[in-house]
């Protein structure tokens, strides 16, 4: 625990895309990752790498806040530090113990990256990212680096599912260019995620697809609905969709999942989303939230279930067994749109 305890706040955010609005030497003045305001009031002292949100008056260690922001125990929040769930696909305890902050390790950098990694990094700006994020968005085009690509292969991921809704995107941090696949918010930005990173632009916010329908999947992240798109093999369905982008953003999305009658929950099977799904139903109260968890509860999430059976299992098996499973699969799951009411969404 002391080594988490002393990774840096500062660059934790820094790999969540999250920047100081000012700085005083020792310590800065943050927009609060953990609600919404327009007048900078969470501060992060450097030197003694606590937190302090004076609009909650809540603060504490690097392990309290990630607690707050990804509504989990303390435990839980230690648990995803050292796996490096929370902020980044780096083991925390691991930079660490080489002297790294959180921040250093953004990514994959452009001009230091592994061979199969590397790219063209001279591109022209196009996107400039908002003053206040640590990331700047350099280009964003179609999803073809065979790394990412890869990285989609290994995680189950139909490649040209992914392209539907997911672009190849660079951007800089601190001068060094880096790549990743990216996912649109509902704000404009980007979730980003490549195979050592996993953060996103600003401003956090969770993503939706209206189709007017009076049903609704949710996700945690885009890799879990890009796996259950997978698993259908129907990029395009028929029903609405929401992806948080993290837990932390759940009461974000009440305003459009309360237009809907039923709502189908694939969320992880941990502490951070039974508790968020806990929320959902005390929250709204007037649709049937359906659990779908125990369809993979043997997993920690949909993502690695359909690892499994679509990848591990299936490619063992003959052409014939190959598809048989696969359509059983896909049947265990199967999400059915409420006959629409005629509004518009």
């Amino acid at each position: 625990m002391t080594n988490v305890k002393n990774v840096s706040i500062k660059g934790f955010l820094a790999g969540l895309g999250i920047a100081p609005k000012t700085e005083r030497g020792s310590y800065g003045m943050y927009l609060s990752p953990l609600r919404e305001e327009s007048t900078p009031s969470f501060k992060v002292d450097y030197g003694q790498n606590l937190w302090y949100d004076f609009g909650t008056g809540e603060g504490g260690s690097i392990i309290d806040l990630v607690a707050r922001m990804e509504n989990c125990t303390v435990g839980e929040a230690i648990r995803r530090l050292e796996n490096g769930v929370a902020g980044g696909g780096l083991s925390v305890i691991d930079l660490y113990n080489r002297g790294t902050t959180i921040g250093a390790v953004d990514g994959i950098a452009m001009d230091k990256a592994p061979s199969s990694f590397h790219g063209n990094n001279r591109v022209a700006p196009q996107h400039p990212a908002p003053a206040n994020s640590g990331i700047e968005i350099v280009s964003v085009g179609e999803l073809e680096h065979p790394a990412l690509v890869e990285y989609l292969n290994e995680r189950g991921i139909d490649p040209a599912t992914a392209r539907t809704y997911c672009n190849e995107v660079r951007y800089r941090i601190g001068g060094r260019e880096y790549f990743a696949i990216g996912f649109r918010n509902d704000a404009g930005v980007w979730e980003l995620r490549n195979r050592n990173f996993k953060g996103s632009s600003t401003p956090k916010n969770i993503t939706t697809i209206r189709n007017g329908s009076d049903t609704v999947m949710v996700f945690e992240g885009f890799i879990d609905f890009l796996s259950y798109l997978s698993l259908k093999q129907n990029p395009s369905p028929i029903i609405d969709t929401a992806v948080l982008n993290s837990v932390a953003n759940l009461r974000r999305a009440i305003p459009f999942l309360e237009t809907h009658r039923t709502i189908h929950a694939f969320l992880d099977n941990d502490e951070a989303g039974r508790k968020a799904l806990a929320d959902l139903r005390e929250l709204l109260p007037g649709s049937e939230v359906v659990d779908q968890s125990p369809f993979y509860r043997k997993h920690k999430d949909l993502n690695d279930y359909w690892r499994e059976q679509a990848t591990d299992k299936i490619k063992r098996q003959s052409p014939t067994e190959h598809t048989n499973a696969a359509v059983q699969v896909r049947r265990s799951m199967s999400v059915k749109p409420v006959k629409k009411r005629g509004r518009g969404v």
